[in-house]
C-alpha cells in the first residue's frame, strides 16, 4: 500500500485552529493531532507520521505557541500514524511521553503491530515511554486534568481521554475514543499476527463503557471520524458545531452497530 500523505505530506496541510478555549487542532487532513494549552505548559495528543512532524511543529508555532513548552505527549494507541512523530518531538522538546501500558510492547518487541507494514512502511522511530498509562489514571498539568480510560480492542493498549475546557466560564467535557478501527479485528489480521479473537469482545466491552460518558465536544483520532474539517469551516462562519451534547451517544452507537454487522459479533 502506498500512503500518499507520507510521500507528499505538504498536500495534507491544514491551517491550525482553535476548537474551543484552550483546545486546538494541529493535525493534518489524514490524521488528527490536538494541542491543549494548560497555562503551565502544552499537552499534545498524538503526533501523526514522522513525515508530517514539520507540519505539526509549524502548526504549533502558527498558533503562537513554542514547541519547547510541550510537557506531555499523550497517545491514543501505538499505531504508526499516531506515534510516528513522537521520537522527533521528544528529542526536540524534551516532553514526556504517555502510552497505554499494554501498547508499550509494540515499541519494545513487536513493531510489526504498529500498522506500518500495512502502510508499506517500516517503523523504527521508537521512543521511551515515561508514563505507562493504566485505566483511571489522571494526567494533570496547569488547569487541565485528563482522565485516561483503557478501551482495548483496536489495540491492546488503546486509551480514551476525557477532560474539560471552559466556554465563557461554562465547563465543557471533551472526549476522544482511543481507537475504533475494525481493521485490526478481522480474521486475517488476528491470524497473521497470532492475536486472540477475544479482542473483538474487548472492543464491544470498551464501547459499552464509553456509552456511560457525558461528552459535549467529540474529537477523534482521524478528522473524518467527527467531520473535523467541515466543522472547522462552520466555525469560521461564526458557529461552533463542535459543541454538541448529542454527538457522543450517536457516535458510540454507530461504532457498536458497525462492529456487530461487520464482524458478526454480539
Amino acid at each position: 500500500m502506498s500512503l500518499d500523505v507520507c510521500q507528499h505530506p505538504w498536500n495534507y496541510r491544514v491551517e491550525p485552529f482553535r476548537i474551543l478555549s484552550n483546545l486546538y487542532y494541529i493535525g493534518n487532513r489524514y490524521v488528527s493531532s490536538h494541542l491543549i494549552d494548560t497555562g503551565e505548559g502544552l499537552i499534545v495528543l498524538d503526533t501523526a507520521f514522522p513525515q508530517t512532524v514539520y507540519l505539526l511543529l509549524e502548526s504549533i508555532r502558527r498558533l503562537g505557541f513554542n514547541p519547547d513548552d510541550i510537557h506531555y505527549v499523550l497517545h491514543c494507541h501505538a499505531h504508526y500514524d499516531h506515534i510516528g512523530g513522537t521520537r522527533a518531538i521528544v528529542e526536540l522538546t524534551g516532553g514526556k511521553t504517555a502510552l497505554g501500558k499494554e501498547d508499550i510492547e509494540v515499541l519494545q518487541k513487536r513493531p510489526e503491530l504498529s500498522w506500518a507494514p500495512e502502510y508499506g512502511l517500516e517503523f523504527y522511530e521508537t521512543f521511551e515511554v515515561d508514563v505507562p498509562l493504566v485505566d483511571g489514571q489522571t494526567i494533570s498539568l496547569g488547569h487541565t486534568s485528563i482522565e485516561c480510560v483503557h478501551t482495548p480492542g483496536h489495540t491492546a493498549g488503546c486509551m480514551s481521554f476525557f477532560f474539560e475546557v471552559e466556554d465563557d466560564s461554562v465547563p465543557r467535557s471533551v472526549g476522544i475514543v482511543g481507537g475504533f478501527g475494525l481493521n485490526t479485528l478481522t480474521d486475517a489480521y488476528l491470524t497473521r499476527y497470532a492475536l486472540p479473537l477475544s479482542r473483538r469482545a474487548s472492543y464491544l466491552c470498551s464501547l459499552e463503557r464509553l456509552k456511560r460518558r457525558t461528552v459535549d465536544i467529540v474529537i477523534a483520532p482521524h478528522p473524518e471520524h467527527n467531520d473535523t474539517l467541515r466543522k472547522r469551516d462552520l466555525l469560521i462562519q461564526g458557529q461552533n458545531p463542535f459543541v454538541d451534547g448529542t454527538a457522543w451517544p450517536r457516535f458510540i452507537e454507530t461504532l457498536e452497530a458497525t462492529a456487530k454487522a461487520t464482524l458478526g459479533i454480539s
